[in-house]
């Protein structure tokens, strides 16, 4: 069978087949520690399923409307000004099924062949996929340890061509955990300010789940004008243990969402209606959950965090929000698919390879499980990094 040429540029998720490996040896009844999948294991709150329950009880199971129910885009829009002081009107937002949705609406309607995305490395998995899929051209951007993993101003403004139409910022960032500064925030506003062509996709998804006082400024709230160039991206699974009821939003130019909407109406039409009903309760009712988790999360980064500090040969830098660190283990002498392969097979422990992140000295860990299998995993992965750094004297 010849299929379509566009999948032809797209490879398979690699998080997803490592968590679904690491799901079917446990089913099998290996006692596996599974760092691998972004999804926290606290249960949704149980406010926001009893509104979803609500719903279903009032009729609410048809067809909504493609670009979200008016309350929920009306929730979004005073949250997004409340939290993040971004003066978006309720038009101005589409609700989509989860966060990786919203991104594939964007560059699907943003992108043409040609145009270049500006990606910093290392980077969400979906970011190069989906700019792919919409023919425009993926332009990474290295980063460096030494620098949180983060884009300078330099090395954006040298990334910057003629075709330069899309740059994706993610903080706090998915593998590394951190979050760019305030002062880092305006100063890459103010080179993408020079470049009247190119947009800024902010995925703010983990923007509630920070540590240690870290602060997150969104690039949009720094101008007037930087605002009419930024799109925010961004969705309820990370904050409110919501992963299964996709129910993200995009955030942007009137064109913009109005143009995303039409896709969507021609492809997913409205997200679950009565999804739709819990994720307004998330937005509008006590925020006390959001803490709570954050409190969790915080003590687990606190503990795999020096734990893998501990290994030897193994370096960490410790992240400022969202719930995963990405060690480097370049000094093991394998690379990263080599690592997690082995240590799954011989230790039962499940993390995912930096190569997936466009970093193959590295691998990522999720601290979203509970502490006894932090402890127990991080045990595991102790001595196999022991073992591997034994055979090569």
């Amino acid at each position: 069978m010849q299929l379509a040429n566009r999948i032809r540029k797209v490879t398979p998720s690699i998080t997803l087949a490592i968590d679904s490996k690491a799901k079917a040896m446990k089913a099998s009844g290996v006692d596996v520690c599974s760092f691998s999948a972004g999804e926290p294991d606290f249960d949704t709150p149980e406010h926001i399923r009893t509104a979803a329950k609500n719903a279903l009880d009032q009729g609410k199971t048809r067809y909504g409307p493609a670009a979200g129910v008016p309350e929920l885009r009306s929730a979004i829009a005073d949250r997004l000004y409340k939290d993040n002081q971004l003066e978006y009107k309720p038009e101005q937002i589409v609700v989509t099924n989860g966060g990786k949705h919203s991104l594939y609406n964007l560059m699907m309607v943003l992108l043409n062949e040609g145009d270049e995305v500006i990606i910093p490395v290392p980077f969400w998995v979906s970011y190069t996929e989906i700019a792919k899929v919409a023919d425009a051209t993926p332009v990474m951007v290295m980063t460096e340890e030494a620098n949180g993993y983060k884009i300078t101003p330099e090395q954006l403004e040298a990334a910057i061509t003629p075709k330069t139409k899309l740059f994706v910022l993610n903080s706090p960032s998915n593998p590394t955990g951190m979050v760019y500064t305030p002062e880092e925030i305006k100063a890459l506003a103010e080179v993408l300010l020079r470049h009247e062509q190119v947009y800024v996709v902010s995925d703010e998804i983990y923007h509630k789940i920070l540590y240690d006082g870290a602060t997150h400024l969104s690039i949009g709230a720094t101008s007037r004008a930087m605002l009419e160039r930024t799109i925010i991206s961004s969705g309820f699974a990370k904050a409110y243990s919501m992963t299964g009821w996709r129910v993200g939003y995009l955030a942007g130019a009137p064109e913009i969402i109005k143009a995303a909407t039409t896709l969507q109406g021609h492809s997913t039409s409205n997200v679950c209606t009565f999804a739709q009903y819990g994720a307004i309760a998330a937005l509008t009712e006590s925020q006390d959950c959001v803490e709570t988790m954050r409190l969790a999360f915080a003590e687990r980064r606190e503990v795999m965090y020096q734990r893998l500090n501990a290994i030897p040969g193994v370096t960490c830098p410790k992240p400022d929000g969202a719930f995963y660190l990405f060690p480097n283990i370049s000094q093991t002498g394998l690379t990263s698919m080599q690592f997690c392969d082995a240590l799954l097979e011989e230790f039962q422990v499940a993390l995912i390879p930096g190569i997936a992140f466009g970093l193959d000295t590295n691998v990522r860990l999720s601290y979203a499980t509970d502490l006894t299998t932090i402890e127990r995993g991080c045990d595991r992965l102790h001595k196999f990094v022991e073992k591997v750094l034994a055979t090569q004297s």
